[in-house]
């Protein structure tokens, strides 16, 4: 089975957030997709962390090397269908790219974001709720 995650769940397993242990569980045995969106948001979240001294460059490499070992394949979404989506909950396109990608690959989504697993049922897109 796919599961499709976003960045929350990535960073949240790397910085080994309390909810890593839960986070894992729930998608043992499952591929993990992603739409092409998410390796850029990564880095951003990344260069975030270091403009605001929370971490240092050696460890924001040593996270990407983490990163990389997660088993994510990154698959393309149709901008077209994501601006429609984007237009008819009013949200960015970043968490859009999520919730066509979760509709497209008939995959859940798993994400700590609230906002964008409200989003993403309201697309009738199925989630995968993370008890904190």
């Amino acid at each position: 089975m796919d599961v499709v995650v976003d960045t929350s769940i990535i960073i949240a397993i790397i910085a080994n957030e309390p909810e890593r242990e839960s986070l894992v569980e729930l998608t043992r045995g499952a591929d993990l997709i992603a739409p092409s969106s998410v390796h850029w948001e990564i880095g951003n979240a990344f260069s975030a962390m270091l403009r605001r001294k929370r971490i240092g460059v050696e460890q924001a490499i040593r996270a990407v090397k983490l990163y990389r070992r997660i088993p994510v394949r990154f698959v393309d979404v149709e901008l077209e269908e994501t601006l429609k989506i984007a237009d008819a909950l009013g949200i960015y396109a970043y968490d859009a790219y999520l919730i066509r990608c979760a509709v497209k690959y008939k995959s859940p989504l798993i994400s700590l974001d609230r906002n964008l697993i409200n989003s993403a049922k309201q697309m009738k897109a199925r989630v995968i709720e993370v008890v904190r």
